[in-house]
């Protein structure tokens, strides 16, 4: 802001965004629009400054304590301007205006911030802004400023808080993905072993079908002989297609390159004991199955 002084000029120009003060006699007489400046100093009038209209601004860092005794520094920044209708108190009534600004400043912030504590400072950073833009804006008006904006750009604890905060942040991150990674094995073991139980089902399906074709293979197979072949029972075409599997399983193990030699008894007597055992088992599984 100019500092109070007289310009004895017979004319002038007042910039645009600008307001002339105007004194008659070492008295405020008038304000002086921007544009051409004519002054009668024979009348003792004189330009005794300029003040721009436009927006200014002011940076505050103001020191405090939190409620949870935390040193934290708040750093503002203050949007004002000269109200053109009362430039002559702007002018005439504040001899510093922006030291009288951040006195105001550290006093409402200094009131208020105390009563909350460091996270509440945090979320309501806003609400403390308001709170200083109300506050700055009753006094400042009576001298012919008008605050247009406070914005709270920072707010910085001390060193070792954020230390401390920056540790719990990094647990918490920690604890999260721990649950969020057991969360994501649980889902993988539930998937695997519907997976395994799904394949084991279908599995058991394949294998009734297949048995159920072979019965029904076998079934067609004893009809066809005992219709082709007079005189022979059921029973009788059951043990031959039995023996007859049994040489073609000794067949398939034989053509293999990679089956173990395995030494078998063989012989009429054994094919016959061969087909008594197969023709006992078939006999315990169907007594098993009624019994069941």
């Amino acid at each position: 802001m100019p500092e109070n002084g007289l310009f004895c000029l017979f004319c002038g120009c007042i910039s645009q965004a600008s307001v002339g003060v105007v004194e008659q006699w070492g008295r405020f007489y008038r304000l002086a629009e921007p544009g051409f400046l004519f002054l009668n100093p024979f009348a003792g009038e004189c330009l005794a400054g300029v003040l721009s209209t436009r927006v200014s601004s002011l940076d505050v860092i103001i020191e405090t304590k939190t409620k949870d005794n935390v040193f934290v520094q708040l750093i503002c920044t203050i949007l004002y301007r000269v109200m053109k209708e009362n430039a002559d108190d702007a002018f005439y009534e504040l001899q510093n205006p922006n030291s009288q600004i951040k006195a105001y400043v550290f006093d409402v912030v200094r009131a208020h911030v105390p009563k909350m504590t460091l996270d509440e400072l945090f979320e309501q950073k806003g609400e403390v802004a308001k709170t200083v833009l109300e506050e700055l804006e009753k006094v400042m008006r009576a001298y012919g400023f008008n605050i247009e904006q406070i914005l709270m750009v920072d707010i910085i604890p001390d060193a070792s808080v954020r230390k401390a905060m920056n540790e719990i942040n990094a647990a918490q991150r920690l604890q999260l993905a721990s649950v969020h990674r057991g969360e994501a094995e649980k889902i993988l073991l539930v998937k695997k072993a519907e997976a395994e139980a799904e394949s084991k089902y279908l599995g058991g399906v394949g294998i009734a079908k297949q048995r159920q074709a072979i019965t029904e293979g076998l079934r067609e197979n004893i009809l066809n002989i005992s219709n082709s072949v007079s005189g022979t029972s059921a029973k009788e075409v059951m043990e031959l297609i039995m023996v007859t599997q049994y040489f073609d399983t000794i067949k398939d193990l034989g053509n293999s390159s990679k089956t173990t030699t395995i030494f078998l008894p063989h012989g009429p007597g054994h094919v016959k004991d061969v087909s008594d055992q197969i023709r006992n088992g078939m006999l315990e599984a169907s007594a098993g199955r009624l019994g069941a």
